[in-house]
């Protein structure tokens, strides 16, 4: 490496570390001579990149910022390093960072995991669930299942799959409040909904006969921030619930769940993609993990 590369992986080792010493064993150097180090890329880069007391290192928010960077690249100059040595084909290897949301995670992702890791057994999945839209660089993720409409940004993005939302209802709730036939007659039903997107406006439906849409305002006494939660309570006879059919086709194929008001279904779809920072050079792990899922979910 050259003295930017040496330094920015002292840098590294110390910030993981959170130790000169730790870093100086790990590198076979001096305490002393990483310390010089550091100190030499902070004058170069004219900006306090750690904190040192006597008993922590702690990162600075510029510190924060150049570890990320620094980490992509050093894993960058690493692989082109193993391609180059296995003559242009390298194998797929490293930690692997994850984020997906939870109906679409468990009912898609986590049951293809095992083929995955058999197929490439030197990559790591670090795999987070959340239905939150998270932060791809500020979480360090290299990859992110978005459900619906992806907003403007530098993100890469594949899709993976079209779902249609659909409402749904067990057997046993129908039995004991009866089929709603119309929109209008949800008012007389519980309907669980979502806290985390905005539900007061209701449920959108469109008219079969003019093909209309408009929204319904519906009302319930439940609402919760995941889809594997609301399914659960409906799949008890709770209620009704509007959510993405691939989360639910094995339960409707099952009559587990009925769905209900297909007639004013608008058929909106929501797309589901695997997104991903854009670099000259992407890692083999993360075109690995994306080609899988295209094959496999689309």
């Amino acid at each position: 490496m050259d003295n930017r590369a040496g330094e920015m992986d002292v840098f590294v080792r110390v910030a993981e570390l959170r130790s000169f010493s730790a870093a100086g064993r790990k590198l076979r150097l001096s305490p002393s001579a990483v310390s010089k180090l550091v100190t030499r890329l902070e004058d170069r880069l004219g900006t306090r990149l750690l904190v040192r007391t006597t008993r922590s290192l702690q990162l600075t928010p510029e510190g924060e910022v150049y570890l990320e960077r620094a980490q992509a690249i050093l894993a960058d100059i690493q692989e082109t390093e193993r391609m180059v040595a296995a003559g242009g084909a390298a194998v797929p290897r490293g930690r692997l960072r994850v984020s997906a949301s939870v109906a679409f995670g468990v009912r898609c992702l986590v049951p293809l995991i095992p083929d995955f890791l058999m197929r490439y057994p030197e990559i790591e999945l670090d795999i987070s669930l959340t239905d939150s839209v998270i932060d791809i660089v500020g979480e360090r993720a290299d990859v992110a299942i978005r459900v619906g409409a992806l907003r403007d940004s530098s993100l890469k993005a594949r899709k993976l799959l079209d779902s249609r939302r659909v409402i749904v209802a067990s057997p046993a709730y129908i039995e004991r409040m009866g089929l709603p036939a119309t929109p209008e007659e949800l008012d007389r039903h519980n309907c669980l909904t979502f806290n985390f997107r905005p539900t007061a406006e209701g449920w959108p439906f469109r008219d079969p006969r003019t093909g209309s849409q408009f929204v319904k305002p519906v009302y319930g006494n439940l609402q919760a921030n995941n889809g594997p939660t609301v399914r659960s309570l409906c799949l008890e006879g709770m209620g009704l619930t509007r959510v993405g059919r691939f989360h639910v086709q094995p339960d409707i194929d099952a009559g587990l769940l009925v769905p209900v008001l297909e007639d004013f279904n608008p058929d909106d779809i929501e797309h589901i993609h695997a997104v991903y920072a854009g670099h000259d050079h992407l890692a083999t792990r993360i075109r690995a993990f994306i080609d899988f899922l295209v094959a496999r979910i689309g």
